[in-house]
């Protein structure tokens, strides 16, 4: 068995299982790169779009699941700078946890999160304002540890069908990506101190999935060989390249996309029993104003056509 398959089938096998309730809906974002708001922080230019999106989510009743890649640390070092930049996304994600409506994973950008026991600690709670505010060390440590108890960044979660078994794979996708899986802290260490200053140049990081068409396609068709030989629809993130087939009886493979393309993010939704990509992105409107809108690039298709495939 080759190296990744294996690695493949151990994910699968260790995947926290949540239910998938046909009566209910469920948004998949992946690669959000959330950053420090300095020029290399890739968010920013879609903050207010993301921020749209999840309200509207949020509202509607849906649970959010984040596919990886959510913080970016390996180019920003320090949490706590993160949460202080986008304190409006963190108190809207700690609204969707008090909700139970709240999943995540890690990617190979945020794998740090894999060591925390939970995330109340590090990843939410402090608002903006209150990180302004004079305060002390305990204090600040309090405020960690009671905003979001009990949240952990999982590997791979599966979104089970309680009819017959089946479900949903989510991961991230570096799994099939040796250099950002087995070697991501070598990845981390060129990325902080090699290809971040270098990319001020315009050269661009060939370790990246996300930035190197050789390697996004080398990568997707690992997993999609790997979901189609076992048999398991795989939905994952990583490359930052959304897909999503028309014809569910021949794919097994889909992916989310990012948070990061230019002026806009898309996203997987399953409502209603029907599974669709969706982008977020700016547009004009009237009177000068700028809006967000909601297009459709793939679907709705019936889930019970893409879990029931092949028996």
């Amino acid at each position: 068995m080759l190296g990744y398959e294996h690695r493949m089938d151990s994910v699968l096998a260790n995947a926290v299982c949540v239910p998938l309730h046909p009566e209910r809906s469920y948004v998949l974002m992946s690669d959000c790169h959330r950053g420090d708001g300095n020029w290399h922080d890739n968010f920013a230019g879609n903050k207010t779009v993301y921020l749209a999106a999840l309200r509207e989510y949020y509202e509607r009743g849906y649970s959010y699941f984040e596919l990886g890649d959510g913080d970016e640390l390996w180019e920003n070092k320090r949490m706590e700078e993160i949460m202080e930049k986008h304190g409006e996304v963190f108190a809207l994600l700690k609204k969707f946890h008090a909700k139970g409506r709240l999943f995540m994973l890690y990617g190979n950008h945020d794998m740090v999160k894999k060591n925390e026991q939970t995330m109340g600690e590090r990843l939410m709670g402090l608002m903006a304002l209150e990180m302004r505010k004079p305060d002390t060390a305990k204090k600040k440590e309090h405020m960690f540890c009671g905003c979001c108890p009990g949240l952990v960044a999982h590997e791979s979660i599966f979104l089970k069908n309680c009819c017959n078994g089946k479900g949903l794979l989510l991961i991230h996708g570096h799994q099939g990506d040796f250099m950002n899986d087995t070697l991501w802290k070598l990845s981390r260490f060129l990325v902080r101190y090699l290809w971040r200053p270098l990319e001020q140049l315009g050269v661009k990081d060939p370790t990246s999935a996300a930035k190197n068409y050789k390697k996004k396609d080398f990568v997707e068709k690992r997993m999609a060989t790997w979901a189609k030989k076992r048999q398991q629809v795989l939905v994952a993130g990583h490359t930052h390249r959304p897909y999503f087939t028309e014809d569910p009886h021949n794919a097994w493979y889909y992916n989310t996309g990012s948070g990061v393309h230019p002026y806009s993010i898309t996203a997987i939704e399953i409502n209603q029993g029907e599974m669709s990509l969706v982008k977020w992105q700016q547009l004009p409107g009237k009177d000068n104003y700028v809006k967000v809108e909601k297009e459709l690039l793939g679907g709705p298709l019936p889930l019970e056509e893409i879990l029931w495939k092949n028996g």
